[in-house]
């Protein structure tokens, strides 16, 4: 009876102390990442020791899904994540490739954080937008941040526009990251836009005020043209287009033009380069002295009207002014009444300071006289210009006359 006692209370003892050690063995949950060696490798996929009382099972299925880069062997050391802790024959299923997952959604938040650009390839697309992969995860990039996408396309148009993408290799920005949701977004606008910035600062230590460069025309705006130095847009305000004035880029550039332009200001803190092409061409000013002085005469046609006179265009491509005070006595209200945009007048030159590039006209300076033979000889080219142009008619007709008699 003593030793049936004796005995009972011993198996407690044991009992308790397997059952205290079972609990001291954490028990994986679904979701936890373990680190595992492989013990076997079938058909059927792969046996892992993760150091628990069981093996873990990782089925063939999931090594599939992994493709052709991964490998591993025998003994090698493998994260996996728990997707079962215990099926129907008691085994816990683990999963390599959600794992891996796993890392590459840290990796994904180290590159948002980062803004790190990396390049990728497409593999799918469809009208709302691309799929790049990034690891073992599927990143998006909607169509709005795809480069170079034609505007007014239809539905099919685009979709068709997207497929022709495939196979491509991009540079992307990660812009958002939602594990919950399995959300990946990436961007190639927005890792254009990074490199662009990293080019430009780097063009900004380069660039020296006063040297000379080629570059691209790539954008034209009302206020100026930008040209592509290189992966870094400089800026030519429109003032530095010509010495002349410009009433808009497209009257002497257009986009893709090779130019050469001068460097005229760099703002490192505000990431800005100034360019310039008139500092290249001969600045007409300096010529002024010598063609012009005061008292002469000269034919101008007026480029510009404002409230206080008019600017009148030149040779060699200057803009002198015809204030409202020399228009006429008493000067008028609003110069519009006497002059418009494009008119060709005969005025008096009254002032020059070539040293500011100023020149002073005067309409009400110049006599009804002289008003009067400029007239008759502008009149008297017009009408020499006419009877040219109709003796040039006349043996174009005769030559064609005699070809079709000959024929």
């Amino acid at each position: 009876m003593n030793d049936v006692t004796t005995w009972d209370a011993q198996d407690s003892v044991d009992f308790a102390t397997l059952l205290e050690a079972s609990f001291d063995l954490e028990q994986p949950e679904r979701g936890d990442i373990l680190t595992g060696t492989v013990l076997a490798m079938d058909n059927q996929g792969l046996i892992v020791d993760v150091g628990l009382k069981r093996d873990a099972v990782v089925p063939r299925s999931d090594l599939e899904r992994l493709g052709d880069d991964f490998h591993c062997a025998v003994g090698d050391e493998i994260p996996v994540m728990v997707i079962r802790p215990e099926d129907s024959e008691g085994n816990l299923v683990v999963s390599v490739a959600q794992a891996r997952q796993i890392e590459d959604w840290t990796k994904a938040e180290e590159a948002l954080a980062n803004e790190t650009i990396f390049e990728g390839i497409i593999t799918e697309a469809n009208r709302g937008g691309l799929i790049v992969p990034f690891g073992n995860l599927r990143g998006f990039v909607p169509a709005s941040h795809v480069m170079d996408l034609p505007r007014g396309l239809d539905e099919n148009e685009r979709k068709n526009h997207m497929a022709d993408l495939i196979g491509r290799k991009i540079s992307v920005k990660v812009i958002e990251v939602n594990r919950k949701r399995r959300r990946l977004v990436l961007s190639q606008r927005e890792a254009q836009s990074g490199r662009r910035a990293q080019r430009k600062e780097a063009l900004l230590e380069e660039l020296k005020e006063g040297e000379v460069r080629k570059g691209i025309v790539s954008g034209l705006r009302d206020f100026g043209a930008f040209v592509d130095l290189g992966g870094a847009d400089g800026l030519i305000h429109i003032s530095e287009l010509a010495w002349h004035r410009v009433r808009h880029p497209r009257e002497l550039l257009n986009v893709g033009d090779e130019v050469e332009v001068y460097v005229l200001r760099l703002d490192a803190e505000g990431k800005r380069i100034g360019l310039s092409l008139k500092r290249l061409q001969p600045n007409p000013w300096a010529l002024v002295d010598e063609m012009y002085h005061v008292g002469q005469l000269v034919e101008g046609e007026v480029s510009r009207v404002t409230q206080f006179g008019a600017f009148v265009s030149l040779e060699p491509g200057i803009e002198a002014l015809l204030h409202t005070s020399q228009m006429a006595d008493p000067a008028p209200a609003d110069p519009t009444e006497l002059v418009r945009e494009g008119d060709k007048l005969l005025m008096r030159v009254i002032s020059i300071e070539s040293h500011r590039q100023r020149l002073g006209l005067s309409l009400k300076e110049v006599t009804e006289e002289e008003k009067a033979e400029w007239r008759a000889r502008r009149e008297a080219q017009g009408s020499n210009g006419e009877v040219a142009e109709s003796a040039a008619n006349k043996t174009t007709e005769a030559v064609e006359e005699a070809e079709a008699a000959e024929a």
